[in-house]
């Protein structure tokens, strides 16, 4: 996590992210699914989830969405806010995967003092997880 919060002037279009990988297991698939009140069978129940033809449960989209929040945020600084992210999933994230999140700051709007940074997370057996794009406001220097 960065300490300290970026300043708009400093970000440009074309900056690259830190990388984040994440160990996808199923403590961290039924946690994050009881967290955000999901309690679909598929995100707990192995059975379930081989039922709909996956080998185990998986990751529900709400716990894609707050990984792709917290990958930018913890890039961006603790006085971040965030105002937007736009959410496409793919390929699921099971037990025994691992996600690799990466970005690219794609935009600025200098009379919001906000930047867009398209988001991608793939894992290493399917691919794509998730891609999307987040919107973060930054502090401006005065």
């Amino acid at each position: 996590m960065n300490a300290k919060t970026l300043r708009y002037e400093k970000v440009a279009v074309g900056d690259k992210l830190p990388e984040l990988k994440i160990d996808i297991t199923t403590s961290l698939i039924v946690s994050t699914a009881i967290a955000s009140r999901d309690f679909t069978e598929v995100h707990h129940d192995k059975k379930a989830a081989q039922d709909c033809g996956l080998p185990d449960v998986f990751m529900n989209i709400l716990t894609s969405n707050g990984f792709m929040g917290r990958f930018v945020t913890d890039w961006a600084g603790p006085d971040s806010t965030l105002k937007s992210i736009d959410l496409r999933l793919g390929a699921p994230n099971v037990p025994g995967v691992v996600m690799t999140v990466t970005g690219e700051v794609k935009s600025k709007d200098d009379a919001a003092g906000t930047v867009d940074v398209e988001v991608v997370g793939e894992n290493n057996v399917w691919g794509k997880h998730m891609s999307g794009t987040v919107r973060v406001a930054l502090p401006k220097e005065a």
